[in-house]
């Protein structure tokens, strides 16, 4: 009885055994927490995250202004196609008497006398300062010390010294410009619109959807590519809403032109280039890389620690293939699924 009893321990402890080596049974030895993770890994890491938007953009110098002159005479003389007319400087010519360009905003819309104050009294008043007249103080007020000066300034021109200011015989721009085209010749009445004239310097000029209103912020840094496949920082310095009619139907666009070096466009004519905007930007955030997460089953993102635990994560901006996260500490381990 013994012996059967010996035997049959003997068969069931060699069946406990192979049932073992085969996979029946209990449960096997866990693994080492290294083995856990995929082969590829990646540490969270904290940094800024920039998600760009890249639009096509015309090469150009901008819209056109048109110069209407106000003045009675003939024109006598016209710049040249994109000649550069500085400040101080003649626009055109009536009856051989310069039209002169200042710079400001504010158009010229009466005559500056003594006794006047106001905004255009302190703006023509900058710019007689900047073209090195004195005797007088910068301020909104038109002394008899500012007509003296403007005397001085006339006898410069060749024009009577009458101390007081015809409104048409300034041209105010926000610059330098540069003439464009000629809606006269010389020799036509000095009436109506003369010339146009752009900006000096070129711009690159973007419609954006409406839906994209979010990119066209005024001041804003960009990146220009030119052909080559250099890029070059540039700068938004305007945006307007324009309405383009196509098979009967309106489109509303914003424009944004885009300034940057001029020396960058050396060599270009007129050319497509691309902008690169700014969408939106995360500053000092924790991110992986968006391999690192895995889809939860119940919905959501997680990631995979290097214990094997999977624990969710609240995702944020996707930019440049990361992602920013929080849930997890900056420096863990995490594991990326192939």
């Amino acid at each position: 009885m013994k012996r059967t009893l010996l035997v049959l321990g003997i068969v069931l402890a060699l069946g406990a055994v192979i049932a073992a080596g085969l996979g029946f049974g209990g449960s096997p030895d866990p693994r080492p927490a290294s083995s856990t993770l995929p082969p590829a890994t990646a540490t969270v890491t904290r940094q800024t995250l920039v998600d760009t938007q890249t639009e096509s953009g015309e090469l150009g110098y901008g819209d056109t202004v048109t110069v209407n002159g106000k003045l009675s005479g003939t024109v006598t003389s016209l710049p040249a196609k994109g000649s550069i007319v500085d400040r101080g400087k003649a626009v055109y010519h009536v009856d051989n008497l310069p039209v002169v360009l200042l710079y400001g905003t504010l158009p010229a819309y009466r005559a500056l006398t003594t006794g006047l104050e106001g905004a255009d009294v302190k703006q023509f008043e900058q710019n007689l300062a900047a073209l090195g007249y004195k005797g007088f103080t910068v301020d909104d007020e038109y002394t008899a010390a500012t007509a003296t000066a403007v005397k001085k300034w006339q006898g410069d021109l060749g024009l009577d010294k009458t101390g007081t200011v015809e409104p048409g015989r300034i041209v105010y721009a926000t610059g330098q410009i540069r003439v464009d085209s000629h809606k006269v010749a010389v020799g036509d009445e000095a009436r109506g619109a003369l010339l146009t004239y752009t900006a000096q310097g070129r711009v690159v000029q973007v419609k954006l959807d409406s839906s994209d209103q979010r990119l066209a912020v005024k001041d804003a840094p960009v990146r220009v590519k030119l052909p080559d496949g250099k890029t070059v920082d540039g700068k938004i310095v305007d945006t307007s809403t324009t309405v383009e009619e196509q098979e009967n139907q309106s489109t509303t666009k914003i424009l944004v032109t885009v300034a940057a070096d001029e020396n960058a466009f050396e060599g270009l004519d007129q050319a497509t280039l691309d902008v690169i905007f700014t969408a939106s930007k995360r500053e000092n955030v924790l991110t992986v890389p968006v391999a690192a997460l895995l889809a939860l089953p119940e919905g959501g993102y997680g990631v995979q620690l290097s214990d094997g635990r999977v624990v969710p994560v609240q995702t944020g901006l996707f930019a440049g293939g990361r992602v920013e996260i929080t849930g997890v500490d900056e420096g863990v381990t995490v594991g990326m699924p192939s």
